[in-house]
């Protein structure tokens, strides 16, 4: 099959509610995008005696990553059909049974939002195929250059969006404050945007969501807490929130600054990591790494990083959330377009990352 348009995306997680009447509800989110565009999540849940915890899993942030709605769409579909049919999953050589399909959607609840960016990934299919951010034309000012319209929704949360201070200058964080920025404008504050509020009050709705997966490409790793700059689990006053430590962020390396994570969240978050790079790598040896966003690069206002800070600024009111970004990929086979390549080899990614997702689940369990 091709790659999915909007239209599409929308018509599979409506059918898969319809299908599965007692184990999924379809929620639509309140915000339409700024063109006018309804988006709808689906929420897998068995019934059970005791509320269950949940897995937020969303995709079709940045428009290119054409895949990402793929991957999530599949991924529900399998698991659905697989416990309908009393039967385990195949994924090349990772394999799960019926049991194991059985336990995870009796111990959890599972949100999958497909298509956060509905607006972006309509103009990427039909207009610029390397369009990355949202259509918001609000900030662009009249100027005629395309590029200044849409923001970098996976720098629209709040978590250090002020970047000029909380960064060191010689820091060199993979967000702008440009709106003709044509890949990573921020916007003009968090949650500027109704998609990043959409998945807020996703995880609003939710409250029982212990773990985020955000899906993304390309660069075949699964990512973890944090990505303004490295970890360190010793000095619980060096975190994100004391301005004590602003313009000393974001330098690898080095004694001024080192984000803090508590130790057990850490070892927790790089075994889920791994478990997700094992079922990956089982399906046909491609091989994904466990590392925190900051090794890939410097970032601020991204979802992973945001939905972890929630228990830390209201620990009254929100619960612990780890955050995940999967970079989906292959590396070793060559492509015009790695963010969209061709559904052949697309087709085999959407194996790789479900079987890696299934065992996550399972390992969160």
């Amino acid at each position: 099959m091709p790659y999915l348009n909007i239209t599409e995306v929308e018509s599979a997680v409506t059918s898969l509610a319809a299908a599965f009447p007692g184990s999924t509800q379809l929620i639509t989110l309140p915000e339409r995008s700024v063109e006018g565009r309804t988006a709808h999540a689906l929420r897998i849940s068995t019934p059970a005696p005791a509320p269950k915890d949940c897995v937020l899993l969303i995709g079709g942030v940045h428009a290119r990553e054409w895949g990402s709605c793929e991957v999530l769409v599949h991924f529900a579909a399998d698991l659905l059909e697989a416990q309908r049919d009393g039967t385990g999953l195949g994924y090349g050589g990772t394999t799960f049974t019926a049991d194991q399909v059985d336990a995870l959607l009796h111990r959890l609840d599972l949100v999958v939002y497909p298509l956060v960016n509905p607006d972006g990934r309509l103009y990427s299919q039909t207009v610029r195929s390397m369009w990355r951010k949202n259509r918001n034309p609000a900030n662009a000012g009249g100027s005629p250059n395309p590029s200044c319209v849409g923001v970098d929704l996976n720098r629209n949360y709040d978590f250090l969006f002020d970047f000029a201070t909380a960064f060191d200058p010689a820091a060199t964080p993979q967000v702008s404050a440009d709106p003709c920025d044509p890949q990573v404008y921020a916007g003009p504050s968090a949650f500027s945007e109704p998609e990043t509020r959409n998945v807020r009050w996703l995880l609003d709705q939710c409250p029982r969501t212990r773990w985020f997966v955000d899906v993304h490409s390309y660069a075949q790793d699964m990512l973890y807490n944090w990505g303004d700059d490295d970890n360190q689990s010793v000095d619980p006053d060096m975190n994100f929130r004391n301005s004590q430590y602003d313009g000393k962020r974001g330098l690898p390396g080095d004694l001024a600054y080192s984000e803090y994570i508590p130790k057990g969240d850490e070892d927790t978050a790089k075994l889920l990591a791994e478990a997700f790079c094992q079922g990956v790598g089982g399906v046909r040896g491609v091989p994904y790494k466990p590392m925190t966003g900051f090794h890939l690069y410097p970032t601020s206002g991204t979802s992973d990083d945001y939905v972890y800070t929630r228990h830390f600024t209201d620990p009254d009111h929100r619960g612990k959330v780890l955050g995940f970004t999967v970079e989906w990929g292959n590396d070793a086979v060559p492509s015009p377009n790695p963010f969209h390549p061709p559904w052949a080899e697309m087709a085999k990614i959407v194996l790789d990352v479900d079987a890696g997702l299934v065992q996550f689940c399972l390992a969160a369990t």
